[in-house]
């Protein structure tokens, strides 16, 4: 069967969530599941798919691929809403969901492991790149999104549009990032996007997470850190510099402040201050 042919009801797919308005993070997130789920049945049309083959194929997913639960719960919210969107059907993946959340804790760097970190960094565009994720808590998705109009060096702030849950917020802008961005912008003169890719358009994720990879590794810091840990340990170290709850919820743009929450339970100041009660 054509590749085209086989694409479109996911191509389709995407148009309707344009149509209804879901974020661009969200959109591509979904497309990368479909494209996943094509992919994994080659040839066959993902209208005659079965209930117990989409089963199946999560339960590899989980198995074999060793997927989290939070990817697990993406997938099955994808292939749900895209089967009741394009066939009018309804999977019943009930059982498939993840019952229990985990209570794991986000890997966060030191201070001194993130300077050693963008110390390693040679190139311009990746040493801002880098920074900003640290220095102001964005999500890689937001970063990418930055055009240069929305860098407000007056006030020190950065406005992030259209971010998860489609709200626009601000966050703050480190004055060392401004002038690695000053030097960048001269050095690059990027034209649409804050951060373009060789070709021009949106710079992409995946050069970034290498970018990040390569030095973590050059840094000699062997935790499992991804792009997301710079978030997390923006606000770990505000929180351990005294800053309230309540501010790194609005500079993070969670919607619950029990998100936030949980900074506190990885924050030194929390911790670290605690003594044992052998050492008294």
């Amino acid at each position: 069967m054509c590749y085209i042919r086989l694409m479109q009801p996911i191509q389709d797919f995407v148009k309707i969530l344009v149509l209804k308005r879901y974020s661009k993070n969200t959109i591509n997130s979904y497309q990368s599941h479909l494209r996943l789920t094509r992919m994994h049945f080659e040839n066959k049309n993902l209208e005659e798919l079965k209930d117990k083959e989409l089963f199946e194929f999560v339960y590899h997913l989980v198995e074999v691929k060793n997927i989290s639960p939070s990817y697990q719960r993406q997938i099955v919210g994808a292939l749900k809403l895209f089967y009741k969107e394009i066939y009018g059907r309804t999977i019943p993946f009930e059982y498939l969901k993840v019952q229990r959340n985990e209570q794991k804790l986000p890997i966060v760097l030191s201070k001194e492991e993130v300077k050693r970190v963008i110390d390693s960094i040679d190139n311009l565009k990746h040493k801002a790149i880098i920074s900003l994720l640290y220095g102001s808590g964005l999500r890689i998705g937001e970063l990418l999104e930055l055009r240069k109009s929305d860098i407000d060096s007056d006030r020190m702030l950065i406005h992030v549009k259209g971010a998860k849950g489609k709200k626009d917020r601000y966050t703050i802008l480190s004055e060392t990032v401004l002038f690695i961005l000053r030097s960048y912008y001269l050095q690059f003169k990027p034209k649409d996007y804050l951060f373009e890719g060789q070709k021009g358009g949106k710079y992409s994720s995946e050069s970034a997470g290498q970018v990040f990879k390569r030095s973590l590794k050059k840094a000699k810091i062997g935790k499992r850190a991804t792009l997301h840990t710079l978030r997390h340990s923006f606000a770990t170290h505000l929180l351990e510099d005294g800053v309230s709850i309540a501010h790194i919820q609005k500079l993070l743009g969670h919607t619950s402040i029990k998100t936030t929450l949980i900074y506190t339970h990885i924050a030194k100041d929390s911790l670290f201050k605690i003594k044992s009660p052998l050492d008294k």
